[in-house]
């Protein structure tokens, strides 16, 4: 399904669905029955306690698992459970990891370039004949590469650095600006914050709001809580592999469900 699919689509109807997803790995069950609903131009956050199952969920949502019982839609099409993440990625969803999983001996633009190319028209003989519409395509790839690295904060003098040499927080963004090179409708952060200085987390802070605001549609694992209760339009909250919250940031600060999972009593909502 095209982009332009996807954007033509009712604007009351979830972007993305799951619906009554389960996965059990061995006897352990790691997601039961969890439904969500993703809104086009939110920013949905998915938080709970370590092994509630959000990462689980996240994979399954991306195509790196495979869901044992339920059902995904897409802009209202059903993708069924056993989809593959070249699947989605060509439907419009693309993600980041929570372990940086860049081209380390590339440039930062070569890693971009790369995202770019499983969209490419004129094919593996075009570019190895160097035909004029195979330069013209690789030159636009060039300059929206260029645009994607600009985008998400990076300096020009950044694009022909090596990935390894990078710090931790531009590495982060660079996988961000690859991610956008899908073209994607959904773009799904793995903990982006994770691990990075103050600094780096206000600059992080700042693109997801940038992202927001053009209208980018964003699902967010994060294990720092007071950033998505500034990033998120709505928040769904799993414990035990369910799901047993959702609303808004403000719903869910105040949820007893919420604040007994994460700290142990309903009388401690004022320290979520």
């Amino acid at each position: 399904m095209s982009i332009e699919a996807v954007k033509s689509e009712p604007i009351h109807q979830p972007l993305l669905q799951l619906s009554d997803i389960s996965k059990c790995f061995g006897g352990v069950t790691a997601l039961n029955a969890v439904s969500l609903e993703i809104h086009r131009g939110t920013v949905h956050g998915l938080i709970g306690p370590n092994g509630a199952g959000k990462t689980t969920l996240f994979n399954v949502m991306t195509g790196l698992y495979q869901a044992d019982k339920g059902d995904i839609h897409f802009a209202g099409k059903s993708l069924g459970r056993k989809v593959s993440p070249q699947t989605l990625a060509r439907a419009g969803i693309a993600r980041t990891f929570q372990n940086i999983r860049l081209f380390a001996n590339m440039t930062a633009l070569e890693n971009v370039m790369v995202g770019q190319h499983c969209q490419t028209r004129t094919g593996l003989i075009g570019a190895i004949l160097a035909t004029p519409a195979a330069r013209r395509e690789e030159m636009a790839i060039r300059q929206e590469a260029l645009r994607l690295l600009a985008y998400v904060g990076l300096e020009t003098n950044a694009a022909q650095r090596l990935a390894r040499n990078m710090s931790y927080g531009d590495q982060r963004r660079l996988e961000i600006a690859r991610a956008l090179a899908l073209k994607p409708a959904v773009l799904a952060l793995d903990e982006p914050a994770a691990g990075m200085n103050p600094s780096e987390t206000a600059q992080l802070k700042q693109l997801i709001r940038r992202l927001h605001g053009d209208g980018m549609t964003i699902v967010l694992i994060e294990h720092d809580v007071g950033l998505m209760m500034q990033l998120c339009d709505r928040i769904s909250v799993l414990d035990f592999g369910q799901k047993i919250a959702e609303g808004t940031p403000e719903e869910i600060r105040q949820h007893p469900e919420v604040i007994r999972a994460y700290l142990g009593s309903s009388d401690a909502a004022g320290k979520l």
